[in-house]
């Protein structure tokens, strides 16, 4: 056998990573996509090179490392160089999730799930034996965003950027609500866990 390999997916402010952190303290193997782009990031990495070749060196800090704010002014106004950067960094952010699984892959019992806010356009959902998404409505999602520090605009801009609802709930096995409070969410997290060790992994099914 080998570990069941989950996307937990959702759109900006949707409260993935609160779920992500709920499935760690139950025992599940988390990682973050956001993360593993951050390490890719850093100076001397493959994405910080990839970065410098598509848009040249002022992308880059001056110790190497990735301008993100930057970056994401660019990216998020243009969705061709969106696309680009997409194609470039999503094979480096596979690799690394392939090395997460190697490493958990003694554990039959293990459930790895890799957070991917892009999972639904990046094409991805056959990477994984199940998918969760999370979602909220999208005005609480732009008031959470607010909160963060986000400026109201780029948060538009970010969940045009993104996937609908709709279109995240057709790639997902599991859809959890997050518009009530903590306990409620934490309800719907612990009720998909049991499901999901209840799941056989493609590959041992096969």
């Amino acid at each position: 056998m080998t570990a069941l390999r989950v996307g937990l997916t959702g759109g900006i402010a949707s409260g993935k990573s609160t779920v992500g952190a709920m499935l760690a303290e139950l025992g599940c193997v988390v990682t973050d996509a956001d993360a593993l782009v951050a390490e890719l990031y850093r100076p001397g990495q493959p994405g910080a090179h990839a970065v410098a070749d598509l848009f040249g060196p002022g992308m880059l800090k001056a110790d190497g490392s990735v301008d993100k704010d930057a970056l994401g002014r660019a990216v998020f106004a243009d969705p061709a160089s969106r696309k680009r950067l997409e194609q470039v960094i999503h094979p480096l952010v596979g690799q690394r999730y392939l090395e997460v699984l190697d490493a958990a892959g003694d554990d039959d019992d293990a459930i790895v799930v890799f957070e991917v806010p892009l999972l639904a356009e990046g094409g991805g959902r056959g990477r994984y034996d199940a998918v969760i998404t999370v979602e909220a409505p999208s005005e609480l999602r732009l008031e959470r965003a607010v909160e963060r520090g986000l400026g109201r605009h780029q948060a538009e801009a970010r969940m045009t950027a993104q996937a609908t609802s709709d279109e995240r709930r057709a790639v997902a096995d599991f859809v959890i609500e997050n518009a009530g409070n903590l306990e409620e969410l934490r309800g719907q997290v612990a009720t998909v866990l049991a499901a999901l060790r209840k799941r056989p992994s493609a590959q041992a099914a096969g």
